[in-house]
C-alpha cells in the first residue's frame, strides 16, 4: 500500500477518495472572524521557530498554505533548514488549503491535522504523503 501511495497515480486516487469521504463529514461551516495579518504572520512565525530540524533531516520540499480567509504563505525545507514566506511559491511539493481558524486550531494542536483533512477542513494537492510528516517536523505548541 505504501509502495502506491508514493506513485503519482496513487497519491490522486488517495486525494480522490478522501476528497469524497470528507464531502460525507464536512462540518457546518463556523461563524469566526477571518484571520488578520498579524493572527497569520504569528501562527507563521511560531511554526518557524517551532522547526524540528532533526525531524526533517534531509527533506527537500515546499509547504503551500493557501488560506481562504487569509493571504497565501509557503514554508520551504531543505537539507535541516526552514524559510517562512508570505506568498505563493512557484513550485510547491504540496498545497494545503484551510481556513485560518483550522490553521490556528491544527499549529495549536487543538485540532489534528488528520481529523480536519479528514472531514474536508484541509484538502491537500501534490505530494500528500509529505502532509503526514508535518506534525513531526512542526509540533504544536
Amino acid at each position: 500500500m505504501k509502495a502506491l501511495l508514493r506513485t503519482k497515480a496513487g497519491q490522486r486516487v488517495l486525494s480522490a477518495a478522501l476528497s469524497l469521504n470528507a464531502k460525507r463529514y464536512k462540518t457546518k461551516s463556523r461563524t469566526a472572524e477571518a484571520p488578520t495579518m498579524a493572527d497569520l504572520h504569528a501562527v507563521f512565525s511560531a511554526m518557524q521557530q517551532r522547526f524540528n530540524s532533526s525531524a526533517a533531516g534531509d527533506l527537500s520540499a515546499v509547504f503551500q498554505y493557501q488560506i481562504t480567509d487569509g493571504e497565501a504563505w509557503n514554508v520551504s525545507v531543505d537539507n535541516g533548514s526552514c524559510k517562512v514566506e508570505q506568498g505563493e511559491h512557484s513550485d510547491p511539493s504540496v498545497t494545503l488549503t484551510m481556513d485560518g481558524q483550522t490553521l490556528e486550531e491544527v499549529m495549536s494542536g487543538e485540532t489534528d491535522g488528520m481529523q480536519a483533512f479528514m472531514t474536508g477542513r484541509i484538502q491537500a494537492d501534490g505530494d500528500i504523503m509529505l502532509a503526514t510528516r508535518l506534525t513531526s517536523i512542526f509540533p504544536p505548541s
